[in-house]
């Protein structure tokens, strides 16, 4: 099991941790597509959804698996909580403990919130996005339909182009991979590449070609069009001409490489439709990896926490 309390990011992670979570996510997810929905491995537990920022897929698919499990869900928006009031992060944990919370899941604007939170609370507490930091679960959704395709993380070539420098799915992503394995190439214009990056591991690729070239997998990233006012590229179009994937581009992959795309998508832009449509696209089968990684990541939090006594 899981020898720690909370899911914060996989910058820490070991290969027995990330392995055990997929092997165990990949037995839910079967499990779900049998029509197999209503388990109890956290009957009388409670996870409360906190997030502060917006999120339709991650929001809803840790609801959903908390649900799977027989947990009860609260959900809570920060904009029409007792945060619109001024109240501190710390005293809104402190809230949550006195109500005996389980877990308490986690999405804020601010890198590092959910460590200060997870400091602050008895409950597990796992991150589901901070800032431009990480976003661990996505970032094992992603392996779980790499490795459920391949067999195995060993060796791969993955490629991520997009808006690298505010993804925190890059970063856990880049993390996870070259922990269990995998070469991580990398593709942006330079003023959405971090400086550093290539310290952490990365490929950083001088083209698109580059990038491409003998992939398993090809993995687009949002760009992120509120941030478009600081200038970073010239205009969308020009984006997706110069550092966009559309499907002659996507022939200099693998023949068998597959399409993911944490979403939600802008068409046309980092992906064409007729990429994120293909016949090698994950990007749908990501949505129930998403829910089966959760489910999978709370079982084995929760099994820590009976061992602890908590």
């Amino acid at each position: 099991m899981l020898k720690r309390k909370d899911l914060l990011g996989l910058i820490d992670a070991s290969e027995a941790e990330i392995t055990e979570i997929l092997d165990l996510a990949q037995d839910f997810k079967n499990r779900i597509k049998r029509g197999e929905k209503k388990m109890n491995y956290l009957d009388g537990k409670t996870v409360t959804v906190l997030f502060y920022e917006n999120s339709t897929r991650t929001r809803t698919s840790f609801e959903q698996a908390a649900k799977y499990l027989g947990a009860t869900t609260v959900n809570i928006q920060a904009g029409t909580s007792s945060v619109a009031k001024g109240e501190t992060l710390v005293d809104t944990g402190k809230t949550l403990d006195a109500q005996r919370n389980d877990f308490i899941v986690m999405r804020h604007p601010m890198g590092g919130a959910p460590y200060l939170l997870a400091k602050t609370v008895k409950a597990g507490v796992l991150n589901a996005g901070d800032g431009i930091n990480e976003h661990p679960t996505q970032a094992l959704l992603d392996m779980l339909t790499m490795r459920e395709t391949f067999g195995s993380l060993k060796g791969l070539k993955v490629a991520i182009l997009g808006d690298i420098k505010h993804s925190r799915v890059a970063k856990s992503n880049l993390f996870g991979l070259k922990t269990m394995g995998a070469e991580v190439a990398m593709f942006a214009p330079q003023t959405l590449i971090p400086t550093g990056l290539d310290k952490l591991g990365a490929k950083i690729c001088a083209s698109r070609e580059e990038a491409l070239d003998g992939a398993d997998v090809v993995m687009g990233l949002r760009i992120q069009l509120e941030r478009q006012k600081a200038g970073n590229f010239p205009s969308l179009g020009e984006y997706a001409a110069n550092y966009g994937v559309n499907e002659s581009h996507l022939a200099l992959a693998k023949p068998h490489a597959i399409i993911l795309h944490p979403g939600p998508v802008n068409r046309g832009v980092e992906l064409t439709s007729g990429v994120i449509d293909h016949d090698r696209s994950r990007i749908e089968d990501q949505v129930l990896s998403g829910v089966a990684v959760r489910m999978a990541a709370l079982t084995l939090l929760n099994e820590y926490r009976k061992e602890q006594g908590l």
